[in-house]
């Protein structure tokens, strides 16, 4: 279907995504400054968009309204890090693990 954007329904998310953090370190002239987005609340996460010449971070709730978003001029960009948060391990009756 052209034109009709899916947006994530609370089936999309399993379980809470809190801990997603983007580490930005950006040159600003005299230095590096280091800047830090992250999923604050259970059921956000952090988004990432790189355009042509800009990065946009935006922590985004699960109906994907953006709650804090920086920006970034791509050039000046020195690393970007995405720590995805950590995944709580599924384990049937046995003890064994499930697949994600």
């Amino acid at each position: 279907m052209w034109g009709r954007v899916r947006l994530p329904s609370r089936r999309d998310y399993h379980e809470p995504v809190r801990g997603d953090r983007v580490e930005v370190t950006v040159d600003v002239g005299n230095g590096v400054q280091t800047y830090e987005i992250a999923a604050t609340r259970a059921g956000r996460r952090v988004e990432v968009n790189t355009g042509r010449t800009i990065v946009e971070v935006a922590e985004v709730t699960r109906g994907g309204t953006p709650v804090r978003t920086a920006r970034f001029m791509a050039s000046r960009i020195v690393a970007m890090v995405e720590h995805p948060a950590e995944r709580p391990v599924r384990m049937d009756d046995r003890g064994t693990k499930l697949p994600s």
